[in-house]
């Protein structure tokens, strides 16, 4: 059975709804009315292999702030729900991915205390109608609502399209395996019997 839901929230700023299946292939269909942000969360669910549909109606004639944060909290709490009560997974997961020049570490752990340590200095205000200062936005977003630890560090990089592409992307991959399947895993793994 695919780990699977959909979450929808709606407020005076924004309608999301997203669907995230864990057990996808990369499927995606995303719409939020940024283009460039459809591009990382469409590099995020093909690398890490998730089906993932979002829906996103924002105030984008304000700016794109509402609509990115909105959709992390929803993403988040998607994640969150599709995983249940976490038995079997390997729970943490890391990954370090090169794009070109750049090179980023992504760290997870689904222990249900969120943290996020970001540490991406982009040198561009915006990449296309993204504003790069919502990129730590989103992933705080993400963390919080999901609860989990969740580190992001560029080690190397110059091209700021590089650097954002490699953070979603590595996101992806360590998220891939901290919510693997372990058959050796029995309940969750946790010396405190409860993720």
């Amino acid at each position: 059975m695919d780990r699977k839901a959909t979450i929808r929230r709606t407020t005076k700023e924004t309608d999301i709804e997203v669907t995230i299946c864990l057990d996808g292939t990369g499927k995606t269909d995303i719409e939020t009315g940024i283009g460039f942000f459809d591009h990382m969360l469409d590099g995020f669910a093909r690398h890490g292999l998730f089906d993932l549909t979002v829906k996103a109606a924002g105030d984008l004639d304000v700016d794109c702030h509402h609509t990115v944060e909105d959709t992390g909290i929803v993403l988040g709490s998607a994640i969150l729900e599709a995983l249940g009560g976490k038995e079997g997974i390997k729970r943490y997961g890391n990954f370090l991915l090169p794009m070109d020049e750049t090179l980023i570490l992504c760290a997870i752990d689904l222990s249900g205390r969120p943290y996020l340590n970001y540490d991406a200095p982009f040198t561009a205000e915006r990449i296309g109608d993204l504003d790069t200062e919502m990129v730590r936005e989103f992933f705080y977003a993400v963390s919080y609502s999901a609860k989990m630890n969740l580190h992001l560090k560029v080690l190397d990089g110059i091209n700021n399209h590089h650097i954002a592409e490699a953070i979603f992307k590595g996101f992806g991959k360590a998220l891939d395996m901290a919510v693997s399947v372990d058959p050796r895993v029995e309940g969750t793994w946790t010396t405190k019997g409860t993720l």
